[in-house]
C-alpha cells in the first residue's frame, strides 16, 4: 500500500508530533508514505478570497501525485477537504474546465487528467487497513484510559465529496479506531462542535471561549485525553490550553493526542518516537495508566 504523503502547511510548522506518529504507525501496518518534495499549499487558506487560485493550487498537487502514479494520503482535515473537493469538481466538470486548469499547469510542466484519490490517514486506517489488521499489531493494554474524540469540521464535510464514508450527524469512524486500541471511548454532548480555530485570527477571545466550552465538558467527563485528527484543532486544544487556563482562571491539564499517537501507544511504540515529548500538555499521568 503506497501513497504520496501530503503534509500541508501547519504540520511541518506546528505538528511534527502528528507526522512522526503517522509515519511510525504506517511503517508498522505496511503503508508506504512517499514524500513528494514539490507539493505546495492545498489552497484552503485562500479559498475565501480566490476560488480559482485555490482550485489551481489543489489541481497542481493532484497533478504531481498523478505524475508519480500515486494517490494522496493527507493528515490535515482541511487539506483533505480542499484537495478532495478539487478532485471531485474536476471529475464532474466538462473538458473546458479541465482544459483551463491544464493551460495554467502547463507552465509548470505538469497536467492533470483526473482519477487521483485523496484519503485522510484515518480513513485509510479504517477502510483499507481495517480493524482486524490493526488489532493484530497491538501490544499494550490501554483499557484504563478514558478517551474522548473530536471530529472537527472538515474530516467529513462537505459530505457529498466523501462517498458516504461516515455519517456527518452521527459520526463513528474515529471512535471505532480508538476502541480498537482498547481504550474506553467517552461520549459527550459537544462532540461535533467546531474547535473555534476559524475565528482565532479575527476574535481570539471568542475562539478561545468556543474551545473552553468543550474543555469544560471533557473535564466534567473525567477523560484522560482528547483524541483528534487535525493539526489546527490540536493547536486550539493543546497549544492554547494553557492560554485558556490563564485567561479564564481554570485548570484542565487534559492531554491531546493525535489518533496515530494513541494507536502507536497501543502498538507499544516508544513515546518519543510518537512525538509525545512535543505535546504541550504533558502526558506523564496518562502514561502511568498504561502497564509496562
Amino acid at each position: 500500500m503506497k501513497y504520496a504523503l501530503f503534509l500541508g502547511c501547519t504540520i511541518p510548522a506546528r505538528a511534527r508530533n502528528y507526522e512522526l506518529s503517522a509515519r511510525r504507525v504506517a511503517d508498522v501496518l505496511g503503508i508506504e508514505l512517499v514524500d513528494e518534495q514539490r507539493f505546495v499549499c492545498c489552497g484552503f487558506p485562500i479559498k475565501g478570497s480566490s476560488q480559482a487560485s485555490a482550485e489551481l493550487l489543489g489541481a497542481y498537487n493532484l497533478a504531481l501525485a498523478q505524475k508519480v502514479g500515486l494517490n494522496v494520503c493527507t493528515l490535515c482535515s482541511s487539506c483533505t477537504s480542499a484537495l478532495t473537493e478539487v478532485a471531485w469538481h474536476l471529475e464532474k466538470s466538462d473538458n473546458n474546465k479541465l482544459g483551463e486548469i491544464n493551460d495554467h499547469l502547463s507552465r509548470l510542466g505538469v497536467s492533470y487528467d483526473g482519477g487521483v484519490r485523496v484519503r485522510h490517514f484515518a480513513r485509510i486506517l479504517y477502510e483499507e487497513i481495517g480493524p482486524e489488521r490493526i488489532s493484530e499489531v497491538l501490544r499494550k493494554d490501554l483499557s484504563q484510559l478514558r478517551i474522548a474524540v473530536h471530529y472537527g469540521c472538515h474530516y467529513l464535510k462537505p459530505s457529498e465529496i466523501y462517498e458516504g464514508f461516515d455519517q456527518v450527524e452521527v459520526p463513528e469512524t474515529i471512535e471505532k479506531l480508538v476502541a480498537i486500541s482498547g481504550a474506553q471511548v467517552v461520549d459527550y454532548p459537544t462532540k461535533k462542535r467546531c474547535c473555534g480555530g476559524p475565528v482565532l485570527p479575527i476574535d481570539e477571545k471568542t475562539a478561545l471561549s468556543v474551545t473552553k466550552a468543550k474543555l469544560d465538558e471533557l473535564k466534567k467527563a473525567e477523560v484522560d485525553a482528547l483524541c483528534l485528527v487535525c493539526p489546527f484543532c490540536s493547536v486550539m486544544y493543546d497549544s492554547n490550553q494553557k492560554s485558556i487556563e490563564a485567561e479564564f482562571e481554570v485548570d484542565y491539564n487534559i492531554p491531546v493526542l493525535y489518533l496515530p499517537q494513541l494507536l502507536g501507544l497501543a502498538m507499544g511504540l516508544d513515546r518519543k518516537a510518537l512525538g509525545l515529548n512535543m505535546n504541550v500538555v504533558k502526558t506523564k499521568e496518562l502514561m502511568n495508566k498504561i502497564p509496562e
